[in-house]
């Protein structure tokens, strides 16, 4: 336990002691609402790291707070539904007292167990008392179909009344559960329709009437607690359910949502990502790759091989910002370079995170995880595209397009580029390429150069290179040039060359990334 050194109660240590202070106990609902109110007025957040939730969750959890509700967080996986939960811990009272030595955290002026009854019935005022910090008032349990009523509740322990001498008809022979050491406190279950319905049923009496039933003792324990539940909708239908008299003792339900703007994803995906110092000093990401690697998430959510049921959580696009990092920093180590950037094609690398983060429905299950997260790069690529770059579905149109001023007509910003590969040339680079000759490759490809520096005249030789690389990928995300992946090897061809090239080629061994 922690001393209270640094509050007006820091020299009270037994019962006597605090009546004489004047402290009065307030409940721990009472206490969130107070100290929720001061947040509030002070213009502060408090539920600091939480995003884009500002118009939507944390004011609907602030309301429930001041009605001193119980909670329900209702929604998929990734989104912050646990997080927010125990954030609120900092809503309590820096310190309260309680009984010394009390498994349930017994409030010295209101006492529950019989522990606390015959220590006070005992000593009296000079019955001592310990200060606990917050930080210890919070309990968490994932709700698992192995959970039993003594693990929440408690149950009678018979090696404790071995070693007492007392018989199994004494209340000190019981074994208090997680929810009873959990008094006084915030108490947590993680995904609640997983419990089984039996389970269920015990936590009745706890939310409305407070008290609890061990193996037939007739305890009345007003447990003082603020219950929080996670659910997410598909464990609601499929894999379990929340019994009705349960989720009508839960007094505030609030639906949680994704991100719904890619800046707010972006925010988001930054906060989260473990990208080591030296991995910042050696690799740089730009904007540009960061917003294709959130786009996937996006894409995810709407994507029909991808059980929309089941969700994309936010974990996806953390852990392929890291893993496109790594997949940069690792060819510079190959090469000995000090410095590099993620390359479009370093993209390849956030497969795992795809893979790893997606259900997919039957008919993904037969297109295959791993096309399914190449698709779905592709896919972003298509989006991202044309906010950099004219759209190329426009740009097929106006090939043949007449008029009667012949000066009007308006040919693709793309003509040079894909005549060069209809003249029969291709781009092979190395995924692992260096950087320098990838650029130099880059740089041979005719009208490449000349379409970046119209559109991005101010950007620097490195962003020119990345965005020269980027329209490569673009164009082949629209079909204007053909690209492959083949052994270590990224190909860029014209249409009719890759059909040539590549039409024998036995499905498996070949991406179209």
């Amino acid at each position: 336990m922690k001393k209270a050194k640094s509050m007006q109660y820091a020299s009270i240590y037994n019962l006597g002691q605090l009546k004489a202070s004047g402290y009065t106990t307030k409940s721990v609902k009472e206490e969130v609402r107070q100290n929720l109110i001061k947040t509030i007025q002070s213009k502060e957040n408090p539920f600091e790291g939480i995003m884009g939730y500002e118009d939507t969750v944390i004011p609907d959890t602030e309301r429930a707070l001041l009605s001193q509700h119980n909670i329900l967080f209702l929604g998929l996986r990734g989104q912050a539904k646990t997080r927010m939960a125990r954030q609120m811990v900092d809503l309590l009272d820096e310190y309260i007292p309680i009984i010394a030595g009390s498994e349930v955290n017994d409030d010295p002026l209101k006492p529950l167990s019989r522990y606390a009854l015959d220590l006070i019935a005992e000593k009296g005022d000079d019955t001592p008392i310990e200060w606990v910090h917050r930080s210890a008032r919070y309990g968490e349990k994932l709700a698992t179909p192995d959970v039993s009523v003594a693990d929440l509740i408690g149950d009678i322990d018979p090696i404790k009344a071995a070693n007492l001498k007392l018989s199994f008809s004494d209340e000190k022979v019981i074994h208090y559960g997680i929810i009873p050491r959990s008094n006084r406190g915030i108490f947590v279950i993680n995904e609640l329709p997983d419990l089984q319905a039996r389970i269920q049923v015990a936590l009745f009496n706890i939310l409305q009437e407070g008290d609890i039933q061990i193996r037939g003792f007739k305890l009345r324990m007003p447990l003082d607690i603020l219950f929080v539940f996670t659910a997410n909708p598909e464990d609601y239908t499929n894999r379990g359910s929340i019994v009705t008299p349960l989720k009508d003792r839960i007094e505030s339900q609030i639906l949680t949502h994704y991100p719904k703007t890619i800046e707010t994803s972006l925010a988001i995906t930054e906060q989260e990502a473990q990208i080591l110092p030296e991995q910042k000093q050696r690799v740089n990401i730009s904007d540009l790759v960061k917003r294709i690697i959130e786009q996937v998430a996006f894409e995810a959510r709407a994507n029909e091989y991808v059980d929309r049921k089941s969700g994309v959580s936010a974990r996806l696009t953390i852990a392929a910002l890291e893993n496109a990092v790594s997949s940069a920093e690792r060819r510079a180590i190959i090469h000995q370079e000090a410095t590099t950037q993620v390359w479009i094609s370093d993209l390849v690398g956030i497969i795992p995170a795809i893979t790893g983060k997606i259900e997919l429905v039957y008919e993904g299950e037969q297109e295959g995880p791993y096309q399914v997260a190449v698709n779905l790069i592709e896919k972003s690529l298509r989006h991202i595209f044309v906010q950099y770059f004219p759209n190329p579905e426009l740009a097929k149109k106006r090939k043949t397009k007449k008029t009667e001023d012949p000066a009007a007509v308006v040919e693709s910003p793309y003509k040079l580029i894909t005549k060069w590969f209809d003249n029969g040339n291709h781009l092979e680079l190395l995924l692992d390429i260096k950087d320098q000759a990838k650029i130099e490759a880059l740089y041979q490809v005719d009208g490449l150069y000349a379409l970046v520096k119209k559109h991005y005249p101010q950007a620097n030789p490195t962003e020119n290179a990345l965005l020269m690389e980027f329209v490569l990928h673009g164009l082949a995300a629209y079909s204007l040039i053909s690209k492959q992946t083949l052994d270590g090897k990224l190909t860029f061809n014209d249409l009719m060359g890759s059909m040539l090239n590549f039409g024998n080629m036995d499905a498996e061994d070949e991406s179209d990334f």
